[in-house]
């Protein structure tokens, strides 16, 4: 018997890529209004969030994770947006004008976040039924912005963020935290996700029923992850758990 739903966050409850491009696109923008036409407004952006993600070159992750380690996740994006200024060719932005650009990424990106279509709604019919936990990777520093904007407490029962636990997914003592809070047995839950290294592989070896949201991307096979069901949209979510709430 079904009891519990886990439920990541990012790209799956919120459409977290639509609220970076537009967050990206005001960026631009304003770098463009700074620095002029010729300043490739949009390569910077596009660099900075791949930045943010930790999409890194091994020269990167030696820069940037002693800043995160030692100070904090807002001293590294600030060292980031320097970084990448310097790139192109801006060497004489004082420290608030950096710290400026910064934050207006945030507010913009925040501004931007919210559910997919139909999502909200599906939560409350569900919480009727199941107990949801939702189960989210990333720094506090990002991360719980984007859940006070939508208010994600208030449509589901508790709320892990990975970055205020010991382990983020997919180890296995958050899918526990999980379970215990749920108060259910792994048989007794599934876990809904985009990332098969995180989610899926996560959920698998905790022994609960995994949902790969795909988002039109293939199946890596050489990753050897393979989830229990697939989806391509957040917005089958609704139908793939009312059939697996039926069987």
């Amino acid at each position: 018997m079904l009891k519990a739903l886990f439920l990541d966050m990012d790209e799956t409850l919120c459409d977290t890529p639509g609220a970076n491009e537009k967050a990206k696109l005001l960026m631009a923008q304003a770098l463009q209004t700074q620095h002029g036409k010729a300043f490739d407004g949009q390569r910077f952006a596009d660099a900075y969030v791949t930045g943010i993600y930790r999409e890194w070159s091994s020269a990167q992750r030696a820069r940037y994770m002693p800043i995160i380690e030692q100070q904090s996740e807002e001293a590294f994006r600030v060292q980031l947006i320097r970084d990448l200024m310097a790139e192109h060719g801006v060497n004489d932005l004082s420290d608030e004008s950096i710290q400026s650009l910064q934050n207006k990424f945030d507010q913009d990106r925040i501004d931007a976040f919210d559910f997919y279509p139909g999502i909200k709604e599906w939560l409350a019919q569900a919480r009727k039924i199941f107990t949801l936990v939702v189960i989210t990777n990333g720094p506090a520093f990002s991360q719980v912005p984007k859940v006070e904007q939508v208010n994600m407490i208030e449509h589901v029962d508790h709320l892990i963020i990975g970055g205020q636990e010991p382990e983020e997914k997919p180890f296995p003592s958050i899918f526990e935290k999980a379970l215990r809070l749920a108060n259910c047995e792994a048989h007794e839950a599934i876990h809904v996700g985009d990332s098969l290294a995180s989610d899926i592989a996560g959920a698998n070896n905790s022994g609960i029923t995994s949902v790969w949201i795909q988002h039109q991307r293939p199946l890596d096979a050489e990753l050897g992850i393979n989830p229990s069901h697939t989806i391509v949209h957040p917005s089958e979510i609704p139908a793939l758990v009312n059939k697996l709430h039926q069987q």
